[in-house]
């Protein structure tokens, strides 16, 4: 679709769902929420948070309209839902934690998927997440461990110290998918400026040798991966790692 088509389209697509949520309606919105093109189902949840933001008649609404939307079959629908929600959480998470809760144990893996994208993108604004992930983070679901520990990514990936003792709560965890996106989110959080040093000597202290060597192998590949934004260059890394491991010998 050309570049000026493509905005009328989004024009369209934000006038329906400002019209939608002033009716209580949601049939004209749901060929939107349901798309297969990630583009308009995006346009559709990012204009719910642009309505919701600026409009105080629209916050009167917008959350019931939501929860109607939730109900569809469609876990499309219900994954452009949640989307809606965490962009609404960045800075109005208390209205929408109900229906976050919802999306997190959501019997379809791309709406609990939607759940680690909203986390993150309202996390790294809101720290009211954190109490909501702290309440989940040892939840008997695995999934829900999972997902609630790779929604604290992008958050620690500036503010490490914010998440480093949730993260800590996980280092005993034995599901193979939980321990292994523990590694990955202790990896995402140390290449950034001033944060590999305390990940490093947080992750040093909880004296547990597995994760500390699951960690060594996993920011090494960091340092390297994402060298061209990484505070560190791959080698003083590994020069770190092996000097440390001299002195405890």
């Amino acid at each position: 679709m050309p570049k000026e088509e493509r905005e009328q389209y989004k024009l369209q697509i934000e006038n329906t769902v400002l019209v939608s949520m002033k009716n209580n309606v949601i049939v004209e919105v749901l060929p939107f929420f349901s798309d297969s093109d990630t583009y308009v189902r995006k346009v559709a949840y990012q204009a719910v948070r642009m309505q919701y933001k600026r409009n105080g008649d629209i916050r009167l609404v917008a959350i019931p309209w939501l929860k109607l939307l939730y109900k569809s079959e469609s876990a499309l629908v219900r994954q452009t839902v949640i989307y809606a929600c965490g962009e609404i959480a960045a800075f109005d998470f208390p209205s929408v934690e109900e229906l976050l809760t919802q999306g997190m144990h959501d019997p379809h893996h791309s709406v609990r998927n939607a759940m680690i994208g909203s986390l993150k993108i309202s996390g790294d604004k809101n720290s009211e997440i954190l109490a909501f992930c702290e309440k989940y983070i040892l939840s008997d679901s695995p999934e829900v461990r999972r997902l609630i520990c790779h929604g604290l990514e992008l958050k620690g990936r500036t503010h490490p110290q914010e998440i480093i003792a949730l993260l800590k709560k996980l280092q005993y965890d034995k599901h193979p998918r939980v321990k292994e996106m523990l590694v990955h989110v202790l990896g995402q959080i140390s290449y950034k400026k001033g944060c590999f040093h305390f990940v490093e000597g947080e992750v040093f202290s909880w004296n547990n040798a597995d994760i500390y060597k699951l960690f060594q192998k996993e920011v090494i590949e960091v340092h390297g991966r994402y060298e061209k934004f990484s505070a560190l260059p791959q080698k003083e890394v590994i020069a770190f790692f092996a000097a440390k491991t001299r002195n405890e010998d």
